[in-house]
């Protein structure tokens, strides 16, 4: 027995190791952190229990027989973050580069099996060099597997990913496919085909920063929801972060003690909104107006910048906030803020998470660029997502809402439950002036007529209350109450029972 006990000791210290003392300082040279340091951070103290420890990889071809690492290059488990039950896997760079094997792959399998079977997020951290090459199409099919525990757990529990270290490859589409990916500037990079390999077939000289660094992927590809610094903080904020997440599609939102008081009213949400509807205005002030103790934690935030999306809180329950901002493009939607906002949408559908739609939007953004790209489809994903989903949806309008988009941005005719508008909304096919010169091209040469049919479009549709006559408003509501308002919405809508017709799964147009 004793023996055994001591093999047992030896086995421990040897997978706590790593790949060895030298490998684990050239991790921390690079500003990284191990596996386990990455562990250690995100859950509570002393929650994490560790499962697969004394795993080994099978492998006997170029030598691997000679080398075996008890834990084969992943550290899998579960534990409790705010005291909430979650999984983990952090791949361990220090360990064959992260490589993933056969073996590895059942580890991360297993994990996501257990995961979706009691409900809880399974989180990822990636730090791997890609498939491990000695394995051959072994490595090629535990890549798969672990792709097919992503889709069968997809909108059942959420899954998150956190890139850093390289991830390259067959790698990506794990992460890919999960709902939020963050990544870790100067030390995380995600791309199919390395540097190399594109200047050999493209002849492009790019560095992998360029290519697939974290703010090329939060930026420019959308591929990423948030960048950090360093380690640290991106663990800190993702231990926030999950505290915004029901644990599975079977619960509702969590609920946190609040202090701010729901009934309370701002006034200068009076003064919002500029005289001049041409001027701008930052729609973030709004938000964090009415939302409990300014708290939102906002997704994709150097991506489409002209909407807005995140997770805030209402008397300490979840909901997600998605936004026309009118400081970027005047608020109009195009190809990339669409395809973010109804990733958003349907994630919060997924989780039964209530969305606050928050409008001020002239349109779809104009262009050959739009059209060549297929905003028609694009646009019609936002359309799609709002339409599909059955959470609670209240809608405010601010300000402008044109056209087709106002359709879209979560209209009483896509089911929305509750719709406000301010008295400065201004609810009409198109703004005043394009208007009248459609509706009265004959006095395009008559500078007076023109000003004077405008002047009477805008008395006339500019305001909500043609809306309000339909029913496509349940309210025109004052600025100052807004917060009040919505949240009493939200409360009465809390056990909401709404069903889309039976199928195996609606057809969105990708």
């Amino acid at each position: 027995m004793q023996t055994i006990i001591e093999q047992l000791e030896t086995k421990r210290e040897a997978a706590r190791q790593g790949g060895g003392e030298k490998r684990v300082r050239n991790q921390h040279k690079r500003g990284k952190l191990t596996a386990r340091e990455r562990i250690e951070l995100l859950l509570d103290p002393g929650s994490f229990e560790e499962t697969d420890m004394f795993v080994e990889h099978r492998c006997v071809d170029f030598g691997m027989d000679e080398q075996r690492i008890p834990g084969d290059g992943v550290v899998t488990g579960q534990g409790t973050i705010s005291g909430r039950l979650v999984f983990v896997f952090s791949q361990d760079f220090t360990v064959f580069g992260g490589a993933l094997s056969e073996a590895h792959a059942e580890k991360i399998c297993k994990i996501m099996d257990r995961a979706v079977k009691v409900g809880a997020p399974v989180i990822g951290i990636n730090d791997s060099g890609g498939a491990r090459i000695q394995e051959g199409v072994a490595s090629l099919a535990g890549y798969a597997d672990v792709f097919q525990k992503n889709v069968l757990a997809s909108g059942v529990i959420p899954q998150i990913s956190v890139i850093m270290g390289p991830c390259a490859g067959g790698a990506v589409y794990s992460p890919a496919m999960t709902d939020f990916i963050f990544m870790v500037r100067d030390t995380s990079y995600m791309f199919v085909t390395g540097p190399d390999v594109v200047k050999t077939v493209t002849n492009e000289v790019v560095t992998a920063e360029e290519l697939g660094g974290a703010g090329t992927h939060t930026g420019r590809s959308g591929v990423a929801d948030l960048a950090f610094d360093h380690d640290i903080q991106a663990l800190h904020e993702l231990r926030r972060f999950v505290d915004f997440l029901p644990l599975s599609n079977r619960e509702k939102p969590p609920e946190r003690p609040c202090d701010d008081p729901v009934d309370r009213d701002d006034s200068s949400l009076d003064t919002l909104i500029p005289a001049n509807s041409n001027q701008p205005y930052d729609m973030m002030e709004l938000i964090e107006k009415i939302v409990d103790e300014a708290d939102f934690f906002e997704i994709q935030k150097d991506y489409a910048k002209n909407i807005i999306t995140g997770f805030a809180r209402m008397e300490g329950r979840t909901i997600g906030i998605v936004a026309n901002q009118p400081m970027v493009l005047a608020g109009c939607l195009d190809i990339a803020a669409s395809i973010k906002a109804a990733r958003f949408v349907r994630f919060c559908d997924c989780f039964n998470i209530p969305i606050v739609t928050l409008v001020d939007v002239p349109g779809f953004l104009p262009g050959t660029g739009q059209e060549y790209g297929g905003i028609i489809k694009h646009g019609a994903k936002l359309l799609f997502a709002y339409a599909e989903a059955t959470v609670p949806k209240v809608t405010l309008i601010t300000r402008k809402a044109y056209g087709g988009a106002y359709d879209v941005m979560s209209s009483k005719h896509l089911r929305g439950d509750v719709n406000f508008a301010w008295p400065t909304a201004e609810i009409a096919v198109m703004g005043p002036k394009g208007a009248v010169e459609i509706i009265f091209r004959q006095d395009a040469g008559d500078v007076a007529a023109i000003e004077a049919r405008t002047a009477e479009y805008r008395e006339r549709f500019a305001n909500p209350f043609v809306a309000a006559k339909r029913g496509f408003v349940d309210d025109i509501i004052m600025p100052h109450g807004t917060r009040r308002r919505i949240a009493k919405s939200l409360r009465w809508l809390a056990n909401k029972q709404l069903s889309n017709p039976w199928k195996k799964h609606a057809n969105i147009p990708l």
